[in-house]
Order: structure tokens, then sequence, then C-alpha cells
């Protein structure tokens, strides 16, 4: 590609690097490249010039994507003793694994806990209270420009795992980022393409050079939240917990759905109304005391006591030192209000009951992947439902 992209927008440039790599054989399995990260020859060598950089030689904790192309930088990761952190797959359960390979691995077995599969069989979850300090990033990049601008596969995924990064206190505005590409990948991008979302890069590793771009170009200094959807925060439950947190520090975490100036009018207002529908008063009878059996039902709504169905949702794994107010205040926070809440504190749970079985779902989606006190919550639909007015039929543990 002789170092140019010449075209007028970001999937005018992948597409051309992604040509580019199969139509001269530089492309590697998985194949065909399009759409991912792409893999390349020279990637295993490319990766080696890690060994050259005084940031990785000094940095405890590396966070390097789970592509194939910088498989042999989780290796040398591995191999140089550090703490080793791969970012979960589209961010579904969290946001990263520690690689814990087995007590006296041989390089073999290094090798193979730097795999695909490797990364599944010997990591456990990171949560977000785990005070995770990275000292170094290393990202995948579809093509990058030697001024430290980066364009991804077009997902969006490692521009907010490190927004996430910077939320949740891992990251800092000094932390070294590292991409590693083939050479063809090097190219012209203009500046006018990037967003204030977009995260830039400090280091480009090769298979024949180290660039220092020296990027005067700010990196996302947090989670963008009128950028987020709700569709986004459906997919990746760890935004909840990061748009909570932010929330009770007074920050503005409105989302793409709720500006108007930023999404369609109609639909949001839509969505507002459904909100407003679906979010009842709570009871003003006080905080119930830790371990206490507490039952709270909306007095404004004695209609929701007639005869039908209910639906009622489980919320287990409710850590020891969590009050029923706090509980509350996070159902507010995420609109999923129920119309009367079972605190069962000294069981380490809690039964939400809605009025129908669609707002119940809602709430179990709105819900999961929620951290509070530490504890990630268990939520799903309780496994025994009810009439409305029956005595308590729950006997989930």
């Amino acid at each position: 590609m002789e170092g140019r992209a010449g075209a007028s927008s970001k999937w005018d440039i992948r597409e051309k690097v992604w040509d580019h790599l199969e139509s001269t054989g530089l492309a590697e399995f998985p194949r065909p490249v399009h759409r991912r990260i792409p893999n390349f020859k020279g990637a295993s060598h490319a990766a080696t010039r890690l060994l050259a950089l005084q940031e990785f030689r000094a940095a405890r904790t590396v966070k390097i994507n789970p592509d194939a192309p910088q498989r042999n930088a989780r290796f040398l990761t591995l191999e140089a003793r550090k703490t080793l952190l791969v970012p979960t797959p589209r961010l579904r359960t969290g946001l990263f694994n520690r690689i814990v390979p087995p007590p006296g691995a041989t390089k073999e077995i290094l090798r193979i806990c730097a795999t695909s599969q490797g990364v599944k069989d010997y990591s456990v979850p990171v949560g977000l209270d785990g005070r995770a300090r990275v000292d170094l990033v290393v990202v995948g990049s579809v093509a990058v420009s030697e001024k430290g601008w980066r364009i991804g596969k077009g997902e969006g995924y490692a521009d907010m795992e490190y927004a996430m990064m910077v939320s949740m206190g891992a990251v800092q505005e000094d932390t070294p980022v590292v991409t590693i590409v083939h050479d063809c990948q090097v190219v012209d991008i203009e500046e006018e393409l990037l967003g204030d979302h977009d995260l830039t890069v400090d280091y480009i590793l090769t298979p024949t050079r180290i660039i220092k771009t020296n990027c005067k170009r700010s990196k996302p200094q947090g989670i963008i939240w009128h950028k987020v959807s709700y569709e986004m925060l459906g997919k990746i439950p760890i935004l909840k917990t990061l748009r909570y947190r932010e929330k009770q520090m007074g920050k503005d975490v409105a989302l793409q759905d709720e500006h108007p100036h930023l999404a369609n009018t109609t639909r949001a207002a839509a969505l507002n109304k459904e909100m407003a529908e679906n979010t009842q008063p709570q009871a003003a009878t006080g905080s119930a005391q830790m371990g206490q059996h507490h039952v709270e039902s909306d007095p404004l709504n004695p209609r929701l006591e007639g005869s039908g169905t209910i639906t009622t949702v489980y919320v287990g794994n409710i850590p020891p030192s969590l009050r029923v107010s706090e509980l509350k205040c996070a159902l507010r926070e995420f609109h999923v209000t129920p119309f009367r809440l079972n605190w069962q504190g000294a069981q380490h749970r809690a039964f939400l009951d809605y009025k129908d079985q669609v707002t119940a779902e809602r709430a179990v989606s709105s819900l999961k992947g929620l951290s509070l006190g530490g504890n990630a919550l268990r939520v799903e639909l309780a496994k025994n439902q009810k009439n409305k007015g029956q005595g308590e039929v729950n006997s989930q543990k």
C-alpha cells in the first residue's frame, strides 16, 4: 500500500487495508481478515519489539487485546512474569480476565496460555473493585498513522475498554499505548476522521521498525455517556455499574437516547414515557436494618394487588454490608422500581415483584452485571412465581 490510505472515510481505509493484506498474501489465519483485527505474516516478530521498550520492561501489569496478531505479545508478557490482563470478548461478562498460568509452567504451557483457548482455560475475572492498575496497554489496529491516530475494526471495543479503564482508575493520562501491525497498515489518516472517543497510540511496532508517535492528541478522558446507547448498555453489562457509580459521584451520565439533539426525539420521548410508566414511587417507610426480613409495597397502586399474576425477579449475592435503601436507590437509577420489594438481607437476597413479565424481564436486563458493595449481583426471573395476593412461594437459593 506504500503507506498511503488515499481514502475519505474510516471504512474506506479499513477496506483498503483488508483487501491489500489478502491480495498480497500477507494475511494469516483467521481468514478472511475483513471485519477483524487482521493477523499478518511477521506478527510474532513485530511483537518481540516490545522487549526493546523501556515502558514494557518497567511494566508490572500489561493489558493486551485477545486477537491473533497479539498472541506472541501475550506470551512475552507471561514469560517476563508480568501480570497479563485480557479484555473479555465483547465485554459481555466484565472488563478483564487475568491470565494465571499453572505453577511451574514451561514455555510450551505459557504459549498455550497466550492462545485464545488458553485465555479461556487459564483466566480469572477481575472485578471493578479489583483495584487493577495497568502500566502498559497493547491494542490491535486495522490502520494507524505515524502520528498515532488509530482505526480499529469499527465496533468501538478498544476505545470503550480504554474509556472504562479511565473510569475505574486503571490507567492514567501518561499510561503508554502500543499497537502491533504490519508495515502496510501504517497509513496516512486525516485528523478530521477522528472523534473525541478515539484512542490514540504512543508506539507502533511492525516487523521492521518501532515508531514512536509523540502523539499530542489527548486520549479519551473517560466514558462519553452521550455516545452510549441503551442498546450498548444492554450488551456491555459492566457499563451499568460504571454508570451507576459515576451518577452517584454527580457526573452527567445521560445516554445518547436521552439527548434530543443526538437521537431521534420521537424514539427518546417514547422511551421516557415507557420508563415513567414503569417507575412507581417507593413507600416512605425508611430503611430496614441489615439482616431483617422486609416487605415494602407501593401504597399508591392498590390496583396492582388485585387478581391476576405478577412476575417476580430474584436478586442474589447481596453483600452483608448492603442496606435495602442502597438497592432501592439503584432500582430507581435504572428505572426498574418494583411495586413490591421483599428484602431478605440475612439470606443475601431480595425478591422484586412486577406487574407483568415484560416489565420484569426489562428489570433483569437492566440490572444484569450490576455490582453493589463489591459484589456482582445475581439477577434472574424467580424460579417459582406466584399469584397476586398469595403467600410467598419463592424458594430460590
